[in-house]
């Protein structure tokens, strides 16, 4: 049986922490132009709805939805940070904020392509 790698994450004041399940490291990273991501900047990648486990903090966590209430964007209800949504255009995956892995410095990852979402399909 493989092992798959599991890493933590948390948000900036450490009320909320998860733990992701990454057998492939950080895949498919991305920022997204939709209203939302583009006032929060933040860099997200994929992980499965079964490979991210909230450890500490469930209670903190708020939930924010809006346009066609598909997605589901959680959110620290203390120091404000974006941790993960479930995705409109993936709903068996989450997003996650990629600066919210321990260890891993966004900025230091290059070329990170921005998907469009203001044109996106279920929006037509």
């Amino acid at each position: 049986m493989k092992i798959k790698p599991v890493h933590k994450a948390t948000c900036h004041c450490g009320a909320v922490e998860f733990e992701l399940t990454l057998p492939n490291g950080i895949e498919d990273p991305r920022r997204c132009d939709c209203s939302m991501c583009r006032r929060r900047g933040a860099i997200v990648a994929s992980v499965t709805l079964e490979g991210i486990k909230i450890i500490k903090g469930k209670d903190k966590l708020r939930l924010y939805q809006f346009n066609t209430m598909t997605a589901k964007h959680y959110f620290c209800s203390v120091c404000g940070i974006y941790t993960h949504h479930q995705r409109r255009s993936n709903p068996k995956q989450y997003g996650f904020n990629v600066a919210c892995l321990e260890g891993v410095n966004p900025f230091e990852l290059k070329n990170i392509p921005t998907n469009d979402e203001i044109n996106h399909p279920a929006d037509s």
